[in-house]
């Protein structure tokens, strides 16, 4: 087993998640229901990680989680993001672009289903 990526944010965890198992990709989670312990154990002990049931399949994994980094990035509830208008880049908090005042692109399908799944469950 190889660690793939590892986060705090549940959103990222659960498109990267999403992505793997389209790309029939096998994986395991760790620290998936460990968040209570924070405070009790550090942080860095406690961020959701995914690994890689078998290593064969790292490098196409990695792509994976290069496309989520990089032009297939989430516009997700508090990630920065990249005005449409003038290009600037703002962070997440921001609801408009504080140089053209364009409003912030809506979230992906990814972050309402991972929300959606959150709240269900």
């Amino acid at each position: 087993m190889e660690k793939l990526f590892g986060s705090d944010d549940e959103f990222l965890i659960q498109l990267l998640r999403s992505e793997l198992e389209e790309a029939g990709i096998p994986y395991l989670m760790k620290n998936e229901y460990i968040g209570g312990a924070l405070g009790e154990l550090p942080w860095q002990d406690i961020q959701q990680e995914v690994w890689l049931v078998d290593e064969s399949w790292f490098h196409q994994a990695t792509k994976v989680v290069e496309n989520l980094n990089n032009n297939g990035q989430c516009c997700c509830e508090n990630s920065d993001w990249q005005c449409e208008r003038c290009l600037e880049v703002n962070e997440g908090a921001f609801a408009i672009c504080w140089q053209c005042q364009t409003p912030k692109p809506e979230p992906c399908g990814h972050y309402r289903a991972a929300k959606a799944a959150g709240e269900q469950g």
